[in-house]
């Protein structure tokens, strides 16, 4: 453990990214504010995060809702730093999309401004997704930060049930960039394409399960390893603490290491796990649809930072942890 840097404050606490962050900023020194969903019956277990290394001393979890921004006022107060992780993510279409939009901005932009209020706060990293870049009808191999997805385009092509997800993400980034800099908020944003990796929260993110379609058989998921750009669950982490710790960095940081197509995918798997059924090239000459452009981290290497892991790491790490937790 180093030596104590302060506090900061991670919301969304039991998620994959934020618990896996929380893990990381206690070994870094820093004292952890976590906030997670009120739980009045106290059912969720969060010993996964209080059992971490450095969590009894240095780990306080609060209670707080997006749709009630001031309840997170608490958990921020006396914090230098806040990373806003928690997204109002509803892939099941059970509410309107513009429910989904508005308690994302508007709970969003609530926590900005008790940011702002709580005179302690130095800089505040979001969690945005690539998805916020990707989807607008500019053909191009590669996008960079200068791209936003277009929002009556992802209209047009109903992709999937991800529609509200990726429209709240993309407003809600949209509105917390111009909200900071309207009043004067240190605020980055952190860009990560599909996360894959090891990972200690019990539930079996997305992310992780959509990336070894192949590895389990769920072929309804393989439009979306059309042309996949992928990133580590701890280089995303480390990208959260290097933009926090960073003084020169401002704006957008795409965080992606490597992109493949869905053939280049089922080569690399089938090789280096020859004990799962990985499908045959012929097998996925008929997989249609939407084929998402690669995304470029050039802003963020030309500011200094460095990946980490490659994809052998990324797979070891997801099917270890699939098993360990009984999804494999």
């Amino acid at each position: 453990m180093e030596a104590d840097k302060g506090k900061v404050c991670v919301t969304g606490g039991t998620g994959f990214v934020a618990s896996w962050l929380i893990m990381r900023l206690l070994q870094h020194g820093y004292s952890v504010h976590a906030t997670i969903r009120p739980d009045p019956e106290h059912k969720r277990d969060v010993s996964f995060l209080t059992s971490l290394p450095g969590a009894s001393e240095k780990l306080q979890i609060f209670q707080a809702d997006l749709s009630v921004p001031e309840s997170f006022e608490a958990a921020i107060k006396g914090c230098i730093g806040v990373f806003l992780v928690a997204t109002p993510v509803d892939f099941e279409n059970r509410e309107p999309e513009e429910v989904i939009v508005k308690r994302a901005v508007e709970g969003t932009l609530g926590i900005l401004r008790a940011c702002l209020n709580s005179k302690t706060v130095k800089r505040v990293v979001y969690t945005s997704s690539a998805s916020t870049v990707e989807f607008s009808d500019k053909v191009v191999d590669t996008m960079d930060e200068s791209f936003w997805s277009d929002v009556d385009y992802l209209k047009s092509i109903s992709y999937f049930n991800f529609g509200p997800y990726i429209i709240s993400k993309t407003l809600t980034e949209k509105k917390a960039l111009e909200f900071a800099e309207e009043h004067g908020l240190d605020l980055v944003t952190v860009i990560p394409s599909f996360i894959v990796g090891p990972f200690i929260c019990p539930k079996f993110p997305g992310s992780v399960h959509t990336s070894m379609a192949m590895i389990l058989g769920e072929r309804e998921q393989y439009v979306f390893l059309l042309n996949l750009s992928m990133v580590h669950t701890d280089d995303v982490a480390r990208v959260h603490i290097f933009l926090f710790e960073n003084p020169e960095v401002k704006g957008r940081y795409i965080c992606s290491s490597h992109t493949m197509t869905i053939e280049d995918l089922s080569k690399f798997l089938s090789a280096k796990y020859p004990e799962f059924p990985i499908p045959t090239l012929e097998s996925l000459k008929d997989i249609e649809g939407y084929k998402t452009p690669g995304v470029s981290s050039k802003k963020l290497l030309d500011s200094g930072f460095e990946f980490k892991y490659g994809l052998d790491e990324m797979f070891d790490g997801a099917i270890q942890c699939c098993k360990e937790k009984g999804y494999l």
